[in-house]
């Protein structure tokens, strides 16, 4: 059975595009609908899934397509691991980068000196959400993770059949 019919491959192909995808799109709603503006270390766990969304959109269309895939689950697990050393910080088990990030966003009528004057401090070392004491980096650690090994799973049990 050729890597494109088989089941396991499908569904890791899958995985790789959607994992990522629904990641960003939360943290775009929790940005814009909730306030819940990044840090520096939230946008450097949203890089590595903006390349995993780019190489599993690639399997679809290119060749060698287990490469791409296994490329996009190295990317969602790189997120991930970025994710547990910020929820690391954000626990204070370690220090993390001691910047703070401004996110600016002038409205009508307003200066950039004002937009950038007014913009909301985030501080990397504080979760500004959490759930069952999860922060949003410590979902992103254990979703992305569970997902990337769940993939490569899958594509060792695509290259044995």
């Amino acid at each position: 059975m050729s890597t494109i019919e088989n089941p396991q491959f499908r569904l890791a192909q899958r995985i790789a595009l959607a994992v990522p995808a629904l990641l960003l799109a939360g943290a775009y709603i929790s940005q814009y609908g909730f306030d819940l503006y990044p840090c520096e270390m939230c946008w450097w766990q949203r890089y590595p899934h903006f390349a995993a969304v780019a190489f599993a959109l690639l399997s679809f269309f290119a060749a060698p397509k287990r490469l791409w895939v296994a490329l996009a689950a190295g990317g969602i697990l790189t997120s991930g691991l970025i994710g547990f050393f910020h929820a690391g910080v954000e626990y204070d088990l370690w220090e993390g980068v001691t910047s703070c990030a401004a996110i600016p966003q002038a409205t009508e009528g307003q200066s950039a000196l004002d937009a950038i004057m007014n913009a909301p401090v985030v501080r990397c070392d504080e979760a500004p959400w959490t759930l069952l004491g999860i922060s949003l980096a410590g979902f992103n650690f254990l979703i992305s993770a569970g997902a990337a090994l769940f993939i490569f799973t899958l594509l060792r049990k695509d290259a044995k059949a």
